[in-house]
């Protein structure tokens, strides 16, 4: 194999950074650059890469997280934007830069995972990682019969002020769910909320959450749930659903409660996971879609 320089966690190098910007943004439709400029790119977003001059050719970035299972955080790395420039196709850069990877936090986490598209199924299992099942929930909803008015604000992710307090949350929340979710991950957040649910975020002023939803004739989709405080979920739906509402699916795990009766369906979002010693990887839940890198 052509010998390329490896380079890793070089966010504060113009050239380099640019480069990854730009493949990242040819090969998956990632836009990058405000994330950046809007100070989201912090420590725990680590890009694995080969260069060759300044240019970066070929790429596998790790989130640092950790995952929340039955109320006990574990250590975990999720591996994400794995791609190759398509001039330097078929030199296995992919896998050397996984096998690093591999090397550097084997036995530091007790997870490591990512989810891949259809393209890649066969080439992730050869590193030890194995497909998970993932679960979607829903609920069925009645609405109250007389609902307290919900000071609802939608917040605009270009308004200086409203960009502060989705960040401030995203610093400072609280794992969505005790029976799965994941903490530490406010860089994934926030990309989601420049770039993917941009026009889905709206702020409940009396309860001090934000919620970023999307609501479609009787259904709603629940994307995410922000608080820096224990929150009554059921309480919460009541605030932004109304009288049409009959559905609400939950992207995320939610914690069951005596309010919420939950139905679940299998769903593939192309989880692949890898566990360190007598670690399990948990059944039926759903990795919230926010903090999908």
């Amino acid at each position: 194999m052509q010998e390329f320089i490896f380079k890793k966690d070089y966010r504060n190098i113009e050239a380099l950074r640019k480069s990854f910007f730009k493949l990242a943004a040819n090969t998956f439709d990632l836009k990058f650059e405000n994330w950046y400029q809007q100070g989201c790119w912090g420590e725990r977003y680590i890009p694995f890469s080969f260069v060759d001059g300044d240019q970066v050719i070929a790429n596998a970035s790790v989130n640092i997280l950790e995952l929340i299972i039955h109320g006990e955080k574990k250590k975990a790395i999720q591996i994400g934007t794995v791609m190759t420039h398509p001039d330097y196709r078929g030199k296995g850069l992919s896998a050397s830069l996984m096998n690093k990877i591999l090397e550097e936090y084997e036995n530091k986490v007790d997870y490591m995972y990512l989810f891949a598209n259809e393209s890649v199924l066969d080439f992730y299992p050869k590193f030890g990682f194995k497909p998970v099942e993932e679960h979607l929930f829903s609920m069925n909803y009645t609405a109250k019969k007389s609902p307290e008015p919900a000071n609802i604000q939608k917040l605009n992710v270009t308004n200086v002020e409203d960009l502060r307090l989705i960040h401030k949350f995203a610093i400072e929340r609280l794992p969505v769910s005790q029976h799965f979710a994941t903490d530490h991950a406010q860089g994934i957040f926030m990309y989601y909320c420049l770039n993917v649910f941009s026009d889905d975020i709206y702020y409940l002023e009396n309860e001090n959450v934000i919620v970023i939803y999307q609501k479609e004739d009787n259904h709603i989709e629940l994307f995410d749930v922000v608080s820096l405080n224990e929150m009554n979920m059921k309480d919460i739906l009541d605030k932004i659903a109304d009288e049409d509402t009959e559905k609400i699916t939950f992207h995320f795990t939610p914690d069951a409660t005596d309010h919420i009766v939950l139905k679940s369906s299998i769903t593939n979002e192309g989880l692949f996971v890898r566990t360190h010693g007598e670690h399990h990887y948990p059944v039926q839940v759903k990795h919230p879609i926010t903090s999908i890198a």
